[in-house]
């Protein structure tokens, strides 16, 4: 997460979204940067609008603009299958090596989900505090990112080059159609907030 006290802006960091680069190359710009404990920097829109929101206003007498990126959903658990297919992941129990990424599929689906796929998902990380679908005032798709970059460029006159960090290796993404479409439908959540983004 980071705050830009001058702009009265806040950057949520929903995870697997390009939140590590965005930080590693705004930081420095930033009045405060949350990259660690992954509790803190992965604070969901409910803990912002609960928490930080007011805090913010209180200090400084205006509101700040949270902003934030969403991922297409199955390619979100795509990143998260891959990521969890690293060397360093192998004796964790969230370990995928030598899993498919279907059956990664199957577990995030099943309920209770099973440990290696229990990854959350995204409708929850940004739903608000006040029920609404959306916590935050600007959502952006991460496959679009191109977009949030020159909104931030824009608003912060700043010439933003992200670099390539924290990337998940290469794997492969293939599902049946058939499970597909199961997961698409158990993600609707996810798939109308991403079909939202305007």
């Amino acid at each position: 997460m980071l705050v830009f006290w001058e702009q009265r802006l806040v950057i949520l960091a929903t995870p697997k979204t390009g939140s590590t680069a965005i930080e590693t190359a705004l930081a420095p710009l930033a009045s405060l940067s949350v990259m660690q404990p992954g509790a803190l920097k992965h604070s969901d829109a409910r803990n912002w609008q609960r928490f930080l929101r007011p805090y913010l206003r209180e200090l400084s007498g205006q509101d700040f603009t949270a902003v934030a990126l969403m991922r297409e959903p199955i390619d979100w658990l795509g990143s998260w299958y891959r990521v969890r297919q690293r060397e360093d992941m192998f004796e964790l129990p969230g370990s995928t090596m030598g899993m498919s990424f279907a059956d990664f599929i199957e577990g995030h689906l099943d309920t209770p989900r099973s440990v290696v796929a229990d990854v959350g998902c995204q409708s929850a990380f940004l739903k608000g505090d006040d029920g609404r679908a959306c916590g935050v005032d600007r959502l952006f798709r991460y496959e679009e990112i191109g977009g949030f970059v020159a909104y931030l460029e824009e608003l912060l006159d700043f010439a933003i080059e992200l670099p390539e960090v924290n990337v998940s290796p290469k794997g492969d993404g293939a599902l049946p159609d058939a499970l597909r479409a199961r997961a698409q439908t158990r993600l609707s959540a996810d798939y109308a907030l991403y079909a939202s983004i305007g």
